[in-house]
């Protein structure tokens, strides 16, 4: 199983606690696909929602393919995602849920499909940011004294 990933939320890992997983199909046009198989996407600003029963991933932005011609794709639209209806229904009742959202992970290649992580996620408060990068700066911090021991 070849996995080769296309991009990733770093922003997401930081702004949310990601409490569950899951991995989605995508419904793309062929320049689309050729976009993402040239690495030209970008998650930073995308979310999901959920409409009449269909998973949709908005604000995703994934450029024009390099040798298209006039027949193109727009940059950012709304994009279906394919997931199980149990899935669906299980990340809707979550998200009613208080203080919940979905949001993307990374994109990749799985076996030449283009798929969508996405992360149950909860937002978490300017002290919890803090908290998590004082924990990284020591944990970096300790590792290197531990190379140079």
């Amino acid at each position: 199983m070849e996995i080769k990933t296309i991009a990733t939320n770093r922003k997401a890992y930081h702004e949310y606690y990601i409490l569950e997983k899951f991995e989605a199909g995508m419904e793309l046009t062929g320049s689309e696909v050729k976009s993402l198989r040239e690495g030209r996407a970008n998650l930073k600003e995308g979310y999901i929602a959920i409409r009449s029963g269909e998973a949709w991933a908005i604000g995703i932005h994934i450029s024009p393919y390099s040798h298209t011609g006039y027949l193109g794709h727009e940059p950012v639209h709304d994009r279906r995602l394919l997931l199980n209806r149990r899935e669906i229904g299980r990340l809707q009742r979550n998200v009613d849920q208080k203080g919940l959202t979905i949001v993307p992970l990374r994109m990749y290649f799985k076996n030449g499909w283009a798929k969508m992580e996405i992360g149950l996620a909860k937002g978490k408060h300017s002290y919890d940011k803090k908290e998590s990068l004082k924990a990284k700066d020591i944990k970096r911090q300790t590792d290197r004294e531990m190379r140079n021991y």
